[in-house]
């Protein structure tokens, strides 16, 4: 059975590792293994002692610790260590979706958010709820979420902080929703890829594991804590059940995480707030940068300054995202994406705040824009 493209990760296959000044990645700023390590306070020669051997299927006991004391209420057995983040959403669409059912998706998203639901539900079963402009920001309307909902539906599906809009919603507006998951007995699935990155001003928000008993989470280290090349991802599954099953699918997909990726993500767990106070920190200076940069192109581009998270999604005056960013790609050595891929349109950009080298390649962009 086909499954939809994966245009997301096939376009940074294609430029990711050889076009230098890139505008658009999702992740924040990595550091070395040493330096995870400093930053732990674990010394680098016990790494070269680890055994290669299988790990616990469901997550070594130490790490599930680490990663439940990052919430108020999660107990280290609730959590499931993953392969990778994005097995995590295929595991959940395997193990709870039955035919017939329905899903709801927030969008724009991430491909896997979509596609993954289409291809065991059915594309005709998966409905979208989109992410709108309204002046100078995005708004969600939960009128128009009830307006999807069937007798069939199973599953919402929603990711805050999200990519690539950079909206959090309110404490108060969050309490909303659980509400309305609980009144129509749906499964609230929430990936957290990009949770603890909330912008100076804006009220967090709580775990939806925290918020809401029965909620399914996806979490992990790629985004907040820039350590994509860990691969380390979490689930958080109250319902013993549903952990039984998400385990007998994962039996089939990565059997265990592997043990070096569990014994750094344990180091980049004792590190995790100065991690993400770093990122935190970087994303803050890139967007007095994009800030500045919009300012002097009004006509160009529609700006609405993201609230949380590494990404914005911006509008751009050219009749195609992707024919362009290809151009400049070969041309100019600069990387845009289009967000036509992330479920929006070809005239907004994704572009990505939490690297170093996010000013200078706005700096290279904005050349060429002049020279235009």
């Amino acid at each position: 059975m086909e499954i939809a493209p994966f245009q997301t990760e096939q376009f940074f296959a294609r430029y990711e590792f050889n076009t230098p000044w890139q505008l658009c990645n999702s992740d924040c700023e990595t550091v070395s293994v040493a330096e995870l390590l400093d930053l732990a306070g674990v010394p680098l020669g016990r790494l070269g002692r680890q055994r290669l051997s299988y790990s616990e299927s469901r997550g070594a006991t130490e790490l599930r610790e680490a990663i439940a004391s990052g919430y108020r209420t999660v107990q280290p057995d609730e959590a499931v260590v993953l392969g990778a983040p994005v097995e995590g959403i295929y595991l959940l669409a395997r193990a709870l979706i039955e035919p017939g059912d329905e899903v709801v998706v927030l969008t724009p998203a991430y491909d896997a958010l979509v596609n993954l639901f289409e291809h065991v539900a059915g594309t005709d079963r998966v409905r979208r709820w989109r992410l709108r402009p309204s002046g100078g920001t995005w708004t969600l309307d939960l009128d128009e979420l009830r307006s999807l909902l069937t007798p069939a539906t199973r599953l919402l599906v929603v990711n805050f902080p999200h990519n690539p809009t950079g909206y959090l919603p309110t404490p108060d507006w969050q309490r909303q929703l659980v509400a309305l998951t609980e009144e129509f007995g749906l499964t609230l699935f929430a990936d957290e890829m990009y949770f603890g990155l909330v912008h100076s001003g804006t009220p967090p928000i709580p775990s939806m594991a925290d918020a809401h008993g029965s909620a399914v989470v996806l979490s992990g280290l790629s985004k907040t804590h820039g350590l994509p090349g860990l691969r380390c991802g979490w689930l958080v599954a109250r319902d013993p059940d549903l952990r039984a099953r998400l385990m007998n699918w994962k039996y089939y997909t990565s059997i265990c995480a592997p043990v070096l990726t569990e014994y750094l993500a344990v180091a980049a767990l004792k590190a995790r707030d100065t991690l993400t106070r770093r990122n935190l920190e970087r994303i803050e200076r890139n967007l007095a940068v994009a800030d500045a940069f919009f300012a002097r192109w009004p006509d160009r581009f529609e700006w609405r300054r993201p609230v949380a998270g590494s990404t914005a999604l911006v509008g751009f005056d050219v009749p195609s995202v992707a024919a362009l960013s290809e151009r400049l790609a070969r041309e100019e050595g600069v990387l845009i994406q289009s967000a036509a891929m992330l479920g929006s349109d070809d005239r907004h950009m994704r572009i990505g705040l939490g690297r170093d080298g996010f000013a200078e390649a706005l700096g290279r962009f904005e050349d060429w824009l002049q020279r235009q």
